[in-house]
């Protein structure tokens, strides 16, 4: 299928490493020019090379989301993006009662207003192409919060508001926001949430993920490739009609209807 999207440009926020990288990843297959960013230099310049070996258009940005100087910096590498995947790193798990002011500050911080000043930057340029697609990858813990992870859950439910409300305004336009909630996928971040829960529950790391597992609706954790596939759906001509979603990825594990 022709998506539509050949000779767009996008910009992949945290796309070193994990579920970002995957959609990067897949944009470039469709003929887009990406540009990806991550916070370590190593990871970025190794997934730099390993997009350009294969062909891609691509280029970097290093820094932090939180960090005014790298959102200029993409925009300045790239000032009219068709795509924009807003994506970061979640706050850790911890203890409701022992968090701090500048703990629920932080995850403000990273989890919703650098996202919002990204779409406040890049929505008037879509409106004059008449043609723009957001992604915000958020979490699962949004449709289905667990006390354990609730900075990140409080911090993303307000990006999901927003959004919302933005996908209502700019619709007219050719506009989507869509939010995608990815809940047990392969990744990193997943590695250290199941460390956790083996800490805690003093078992060991192998017994710790057959638990977690044998909870989910599909007795297996998901994949980059089934998330990232959604993700460039999403970013399609196809998908024009699809606006203001938070769409679980989840293999059917969330237990609500919608």
């Amino acid at each position: 299928m022709d998506l539509g999207i050949s000779g767009k440009k996008a910009i992949v926020c945290a796309s070193s490493r994990g579920l970002g990288k995957a959609c990067a990843e897949d944009l470039a297959k469709e003929g887009v020019e990406i540009v990806i960013n991550g916070t370590n230099e190593e990871n970025v310049s190794q997934t730099e090379t390993e997009f350009k070996d294969k062909g891609y258009k691509v280029s970097s940005v290093i820094g932090a989301m939180e960090d005014s100087s790298t959102r200029e910096e993409l925009l300045k590498v790239c000032p009219d993006p068709d795509i924009l995947i807003n994506n970061s790193g979640g706050p850790p798990p911890g203890d409701f009662f022992k968090w701090s002011e500048e703990d629920f500050l932080g995850a403000i911080k990273s989890n919703f207003s650098q996202s919002a000043l990204l779409m406040q930057k890049v929505i008037p340029g879509m409106k004059e192409r008449n043609f723009g697609r957001i992604i915000n990858i958020t979490s699962a813990m949004v449709k289905n919060p667990h006390l354990i992870m609730g900075l990140s859950t409080s911090a993303r439910s307000a990006l999901h508001g927003l959004s919302k409300a933005l996908s209502r305004e700019v619709s007219q336009y050719n506009i989507t926001i869509n939010n995608l909630l990815p809940e047990r996928i392969d990744t990193d971040r997943q590695t250290r949430i199941i460390n956790f829960q083996a800490d805690l529950g003093k078992i060991s790391f192998e017994e710790a993920k057959s638990m977690m597992e044998s909870d989910l609706a599909a007795k297996r954790m998901g994949t980059v490739g089934e998330f990232s596939g959604i993700c460039i759906f999403l970013c399609s001509k196809q998908a024009a009609y699809i606006s203001g979603q938070s769409i679980s990825v989840d293999g059917g594990n969330f237990g609500g209807i919608f």
